[in-house]
């Protein structure tokens, strides 16, 4: 407390009382002469492997800045932007925390806990190739790729769009060559499952975890995947590298507007045609726990829905090239 009577606290809050009541911010800017708002965090990115960028709403200088795990920082350019140089390279996609302590030139301070994940350069390219949208313990939903060249799969983000704007699975760092058939499974149903992150396939004991495919779970049990949904893969950058539009009905219209946003992302980016109207999208109805939805990969991937069929019944092929059969009604 100064002879003004105001707090600044440790998160820039600023507070101004007098024997009567406390004023307004406004109020405080008149009397004091002062700014009364904090920097507001607005996000941060790796833009290389060795730099990572923090974005403010005003100018700041670092107080503290601690990396877990461990980094040594070589150089801070500091102001609306605050740029942070490493002295190492840094393995792509990897999961990083940053605590940083910034104040502005009227002493707010602001203290961050943030998480993100390292600049991955060596994205390889894929393509989903399978999709079961039915439920039956021990066997879950599950998003089947096919990577199309080497690389390295760290951060890569999966989101489907009935479960909101957030991702439902990242990939850790992980190596692949081209070829390889990566399994997201949408339930932890079973003990002995894990992610497969290294050279041994056949680690994870999950049902329909099979050794020549890599294995990924989701954790916990809730529902994510449904008959009418859109599915897609973004990089860092929230490029779209591949995705699908499924409805089990043929609307003209989405019944939700998350469904909606999402299918006209993946159109505008060039990953669905000709529209993204539910009419287009890949006819779900007759979709069983049995009976997957799956490309066809022997033809060229056109981003459309006459990519895509359903199988014939036990027709599902998590992990592994996918069968002809086809379901007839």
């Amino acid at each position: 407390m100064n002879k003004y009577g105001y707090i600044l606290s440790g998160i820039g809050a600023l507070v101004l009382c007098t024997g009567w009541s406390c004023s307004s911010e406004s109020a405080i800017q008149q009397v004091l002469g002062v700014r009364a708002e904090a920097p507001v965090f607005l996000g941060c990115k790796a833009v290389s492997t060795q730099e990572i960028s923090f974005q403010f709403s005003l100018p700041v200088r670092v107080v503290s800045l601690h990396f877990d795990p461990p980094l040594e920082v070589t150089s801070i350019t500091e102001g609306t932007q605050v740029d942070v140089m490493v002295n190492q390279e840094l393995q792509g996609g990897a999961a990083v925390t940053v605590n940083m302590l910034v104040e502005d030139s009227q002493r707010n301070t602001l203290n961050l806990l943030v998480p993100f994940r390292t600049k991955n350069d060596r994205l390889p390219s894929v393509i989903i190739t399978e999709l079961r949208t039915e439920y039956a313990k021990p066997k879950a939903e599950f998003v089947e790729l096919k990577t199309l060249s080497p690389g390295n799969l760290g951060a890569l983000r999966l989101f489907i769009a009935s479960n909101g704007d957030k991702p439902v699975f990242e990939f850790p760092p992980v190596e692949v060559g081209a070829g390889e058939y990566l399994v997201i499974h949408l339930r932890s149903l079973e003990e002995g499952i894990r992610n497969e992150t290294g050279t041994d396939r056949g680690a994870s004991q999950g049902t329909e975890a099979f050794p020549d495919s890599r294995d990924f779970w989701v954790p916990d049990t809730k529902e994510r995947l449904r008959k009418t949904d859109v599915v897609f893969f973004l990089d860092q950058d929230d490029r779209i590298l591949d995705g699908v539009v499924l409805s089990e009905n043929s609307d003209t219209s989405w019944a939700k507007a998350e469904l909606a946003e999402a299918a006209n992302r993946v159109n505008s980016q060039g990953g669905w045609f000709p529209s993204p109207d539910p009419h287009d999208a890949v006819p779900t109805k007759g979709t069983t726990v049995t009976r997957s939805i799956s490309r066809n990969e022997t033809a060229p991937d056109r981003n459309k829905a006459e990519d895509w069929y359903i199988t014939a019944t036990s027709g599902v092929t998590p992990g592994k090239a996918n069968t002809l059969k086809r379901y007839v009604p």
